[in-house]
């Protein structure tokens, strides 16, 4: 019986090497693909503290909510209802967070230009405004959610909407990731919270 011979070591058989790294490049690229397109929420350990966020309103095109589960990096749990919206236009925009005994306080869109964002994902753990949606479906599958950024897993109860219009916006949140974000009149400081 003849043994096939060995590749020297150092040498790279380039085959194999593409056969191998080719399905992983791909599948990597799908997956920085879908959360730059905000299809999937980018992963990341929640710090130890919730937020405040006020507006007085928050207008947006494309709308899904399912529930999920925020971690922090000690493993704590956080339950969310994780808010997915294509087009957000936000007016008058507060958010407040407590570092220590010190609040940090966070405006934006205060003047005649809103805050925009797209492919906005809250994951909101209350929420009080007054509500308006229009062509809403409650109780789909959330792994079926095709309006807005993000899905749910199969069998979750989940909602959307063609266009979502909150006033007088009062949530409690543990994280929010954009494609992208723009705040115009920002201003940052120490001051009061938001609500």
């Amino acid at each position: 019986m003849s043994k096939t011979p060995e590749a020297p070591l150092g040498r790279v058989r380039w085959k194999r090497l593409a056969a191998i790294a080719a399905p992983a490049t791909l599948g990597a690229g799908a997956l920085i693909f879908m959360t730059a397109q905000g299809t999937i929420a980018s992963s990341f350990a929640v710090s130890g503290s919730s937020f405040k966020v006020s507006a007085d309103s928050l207008d947006g095109n494309g709308f899904v909510q399912y529930g999920g589960v925020d971690h922090q990096g000690d493993g704590t749990k956080h339950p969310v209802q994780v808010s997915g919206i294509t087009e957000a236009t936000i007016r008058n925009m507060c958010q407040s967070v407590k570092v220590g005994p010190f609040t940090l306080r966070l405006t934006a869109g205060t003047g005649k230009t809103p805050v925009t964002a797209e492919n906005l994902t809250l994951d909101v753990a209350q929420l009080d405004a007054d509500a308006v949606f229009r062509n809403i479906e409650i109780g789909r599958d959330a792994s079926t959610l095709d309006k807005g950024p993000g899905k749910g897993a199969a069998g979750m109860f989940g909602q959307q909407a063609d266009e979502i219009h909150l006033k007088n916006v009062r949530q409690t949140a543990w994280a929010t990731t954009a494609g992208t974000f723009r705040l115009s009149d920002l201003s940052m400081k120490l001051g009061d919270e938001c609500f």
